[in-house]
């Protein structure tokens, strides 16, 4: 998931001046702290005591807390970040079918990421011959022989070899595979697609008419409206029976409008960016921030607000929170200069897959090595502490890793 391309026309203040090419620091920020947290609050089950707005909102519940903003925020971000890499991407030369071509290979990707670490879930050891802490490391590590960005001083040969032991492990582990309780064994599917899996199917989706749309800005704020419109009738109950066979995660429109909002935003950005005009901008991202809790509001009576049920409301306000992040970020980051601030964090932005998979080697390495931290470490605020702390070292640990050559690139 090559997210990371975000390369544009710069201004650091409201007065159009000639304009050079240069990174948006605030998507890569923004991504960045964003993965922060979903590591933060991944970890948090390993934790006793602390404040429930921290946590998942239970299915069915009319409310969201910490835990229920940070994935639909991950999805704007990535329509976010998909107009600047699929214009840098033209600017190389590729053609429509190019894109599409690259559009569907990341998604097949991510989607196999997602469903290998979603059979991990409910893996039997026993049957399996593999605890799932070992499944989930075989197949990180396979995802990285695979989508490894090797440095060009890497013998083609062996870039080949690498990723063929990878994709022999894959087809292996699924092979191999057995899941559920003793007697009622199942084998390798898709029994839900999982975190990546959903980013795959919305990013196939968004990806798809972010290439079509070619920037039209008309365009894609009526495929967003479109799917806010489906999001409304799947809860309603009013998608047709015949179009079932299309997974959820497009069927109920919540996750594709996610980033389809992204994506209109993005496109809104360059367009003030390019007029050097910062302050209308942020007017604008105001406004729309604006009406998107007023759409909240308004549909939260009929639906609720709810991650696990996907509702419109839920869908309009984690787009107003990430807008309004991005916004604030933006400014302290590319109009006043200060993304050296978040040099710590930073590297969970541009290495963001790799970074997600870090902590199922830190899991499989302390359950290995037999470390129990001590109750203290896992209750309360210092509980919280901890979690933070392990979410940094993730961040840590993927910056070593990309100095050594190894980075994901989808």
């Amino acid at each position: 998931m090559n997210l990371n391309q975000t390369g544009t026309k710069t201004a650091t203040s409201t007065t159009p001046h000639p304009l050079k090419p240069a990174r948006v620091e605030a998507i890569d920020i923004l991504r960045a702290l964003t993965m922060v947290l979903m590591i933060f609050v991944n970890d948090l089950w390993s934790l006793t005591g602390i404040p429930a707005w921290l946590e998942h909102v239970p299915q069915g519940a009319d409310g969201i807390g910490l835990a229920d903003v940070v994935f639909p925020a991950f999805l704007f971000i990535v329509g976010l970040s998909l107009p600047f890499a699929i214009d840098h991407r033209r600017r190389k030369g590729d053609s429509i079918g190019q894109l599409v071509g690259h559009v569907f290979f990341r998604s097949v990707a991510l989607l196999t990421m997602g469903v290998f670490l979603v059979n991990g879930e409910s893996i039997n050891a026993e049957a399996t011959g593999l605890p799932r802490l070992l499944w989930n490391v075989l197949s990180c590590t396979s995802f990285i022989l695979i989508w490894n960005a090797y440095p060009g001083t890497t013998p083609r040969w062996l870039q080949r070899g690498l990723k063929t032991v990878g994709l022999l492990t894959l087809l292996g582990l699924a092979f191999q595979y057995r899941g559920g309780e003793t007697g009622h064994l199942s084998r390798f599917e898709p029994h839900w697609w999982g975190i990546l899996g959903l980013i795959g199917w919305a990013y196939l989706v968004t990806g798809l008419i972010t290439v079509f749309a070619q920037n039209r800005l008309p365009t894609l704020i009526a495929a967003w409206c479109g799917f806010a419109v489906l999001s409304m009738l799947a809860q309603a109950g009013l998608v047709p029976e015949a179009v079932r066979f299309i997974p959820g995660a497009i069927r109920n429109g919540t996750l594709v409008g996610l980033s389809l909002g992204g994506v209109v935003i993005s496109t809104l950005f360059q367009f003030y960016r390019k007029k050097g005009d910062n302050r209308q901008m942020t007017l604008v991202f105001g406004g729309i921030s604006i009406g998107l809790i007023g759409l909240s509001l308004l549909t939260r009576p009929y639906w609720g607000l709810s991650k696990l049920g996907e509702t419109p409301a839920w869908l309009f306000l984690c787009s107003a929170f990430t807008l309004l992040a991005f916004t604030v970020i933006y400014w302290v980051t590319d109009v006043w200069g200060q993304s050296r601030r978040f040099a710590v964090v930073k590297p969970a932005g541009t290495d963001t897959l790799l970074c997600y998979l870090i902590p199922h080697f830190a899991y499989a390495t302390t359950a290995f090595l037999g470390i129990h931290l001590p109750e203290m470490l896992l209750t309360g605020g210092i509980g919280l502490l901890k979690s933070f702390c392990f979410a940094l070292l993730c961040v840590g640990i993927t910056s070593v890793l990309g100095k050594i050559g190894i980075r994901l690139k989808l």
